[in-house]
């Protein structure tokens, strides 16, 4: 027959640390299955078209029937040998870059050296460098771009020797910045503070021993 059955339930805040650390390892492994990068996606893309860097992107279909462009971003992460980040698209010198990536993020060091890496090799190019980077391999990590420079010259001139490796480092480290983001934010998500804020904010409620309560 039917029983009624018991049970006190606390929130975050009213739990033994023991109870909060199973309830912050039962989040981590269970609700973060949404694509809590896309703010990363977003600003790498806004940081590539100020670069010069078109990413190559592909159809997703939608729930609802219809298709979105999504930009070919790879990545594996983020505490194993070879885990990395990629990308696909082409290069071309963008007017201007050193000066927007700094209007951009003003306190980012490391992309004003990639904005001014680019910006010295094109110079020594008369601005006709572009280029392709495509994934190549199943890891996702910045060595898997193969990246190929070319130099648009109306006289047939040759890049200088350096430009092919100029460009390909400045592509490398745009991917290892984006790796970067992609810890940062993942790091901060999954924080202690940040997970029983959210906990708390959603108001959740787990068993004496940090099991969640349906």
């Amino acid at each position: 027959m039917p029983q009624v059955i018991e049970i006190t339930v606390y929130k975050i805040d009213e739990l033994s640390d023991a109870a909060k650390e199973a309830a912050r390892t039962w989040y981590r492994e269970s609700c973060l299955d949404y694509e809590w990068y896309d703010f990363v996606y977003e600003d790498f893309q806004t940081i590539c078209g100020i670069l010069g860097v078109t990413l190559r992107t592909s159809p997703v279909r939608l729930y609802g029937g219809g298709t979105r462009e999504k930009p070919n971003l790879y990545w594996t992460g983020f505490w194993s040998q070879g885990d990395g980040a990629c990308f696909e698209g082409s290069y071309a010198h963008a007017k201007g870059a050193t000066s927007a990536i700094r209007a951009h993020a003003p306190q980012d060091d490391e992309l004003h050296r990639i904005a001014d890496a680019l910006q010295a090799v094109q110079r020594r190019n008369i601005w006709q460098l572009h280029g392709s980077i495509r994934h190549r391999g199943r890891y996702c990590h910045e060595y898997t771009m193969a990246i190929d420079v070319e130099r648009d010259s109306r006289t047939w001139q040759p890049p200088t020797d350096d430009a092919e490796d100029a460009v390909t480092e400045a592509m490398r480290d745009l991917a290892r910045w984006l790796y970067r983001q992609l810890r940062q934010e993942y790091e901060h998500l999954t924080s202690d503070k940040a997970i029983d804020e959210t906990l708390a904010a959603n108001q959740w409620s787990f068993t004496a021993s940090g099991e969640y309560f349906v």
